[in-house]
């Protein structure tokens, strides 16, 4: 994937937000494939023609297999106010996924502990409090439907590894392609059919209200939802 792929939202001075394809790591692993924050550097030293190295601060993450909205910060004072806004729940993430039952309910707020098993990458959802788990909290609705395939708007409260994946398979809807979580098949790509659609944040130094929303991924599951956008 070359730096010219790079999908850019929004730019200025202090923020990057950009439209991560599915498969495409966020920020470098024990693989060392190419990451997004390799390909933001490579965008900014050739846009501004910087030579040396640029920073680049990662300040959210999203699975490798999911697509959508990533904020990246351009200088060190925004990247340590994001966070903190991250931190302290300051901003509102919009995700879309497609799953592969309709849910029971059509629109409510689920509520876990999870524990996630770092030798596997599985996390676990208990509805119940556990001493050993992390409250994680995300509210959906049911905004369209296409044969047997059911469009959800997620919005997590908490942000913890795999939460929307493994919460709405808690309620016997895996999201599609997800075969950690459920799936009966993979999708062609190997991405699963959740898209991080809009993110809403304060801007770090205009102090100003920014969103940004991320256009549905080609992959033919997302093709009878266009519409939807």
């Amino acid at each position: 994937m070359g730096v010219k792929k790079l999908d850019v939202l929004f730019e200025d001075n202090h923020v990057l937000v950009v439209n991560k394809p599915a498969g495409l790591l966020v920020h470098g692993d024990e693989t060392g494939d190419v990451c997004l924050a390799d390909l933001a550097k490579e965008y900014i030293k050739e846009k501004y023609n910087k030579p040396g190295n640029v920073f680049i601060g990662v300040v959210h993450r999203l699975d490798r297999p999911v697509s959508g909205v990533v904020l990246l910060a351009k200088t060190s004072k925004a990247l340590t106010r994001l966070n903190e806004l991250f931190r302290s729940k300051k901003t509102i993430k919009t995700y879309w996924a497609v799953v592969l039952n309709k849910p029971a309910v059509e629109q409510q707020t689920l509520v876990h502990w999870l524990i996630k098993d770092s030798s596997r990458n599985v996390t676990t959802a208990y509805t119940r409090e556990n001493s050993k788990g992390l409250r994680s909290e995300l509210s959906y609705r049911l905004i369209a439907q296409h044969n047997k395939d059911y469009l959800l708007e997620v919005n997590p409260v908490t942000g913890r590894p795999h939460q929307i994946r493994v919460q709405l398979a808690s309620m016997h809807c895996p999201i599609a392609g997800d075969l950690r979580y459920g799936a009966n098949k993979p999708l062609p790509d190997k991405s699963i059919a959740l898209h991080a659609r809009r993110l809403q944040f304060e801007h770090p130094t205009l102090k100003t209200l920014v969103t940004v929303s991320a256009p549905l991924p080609s992959a033919p599951i997302w093709a009878a939802f266009k519409a939807n956008e």
